[in-house]
């Protein structure tokens, strides 16, 4: 995020007070801003799912 007005109005939403705001360091601000790491699929998560929503049959 390059624009500081749009950094302020994230930081009220985050309910971050400006005091606080601008203590922060960038990589605070970084990790607090950062997306969350998407969650693994591992093979017994997409077997669940293949067992759950399994394809249908299409008649030949």
């Amino acid at each position: 995020m390059n624009d500081w007005p749009d950094a302020l109005r994230l930081a009220v939403r985050l309910n971050i007070a400006p005091e606080a705001f601008w203590r922060l360091s960038l990589r605070e601000w970084r990790t607090l801003t950062a997306a969350p790491a998407a969650p693994v699929l591992t093979r017994p998560i997409l077997d669940a799912l293949i067992a759950r929503f399994p394809d249908e049959e299409t008649p030949p």
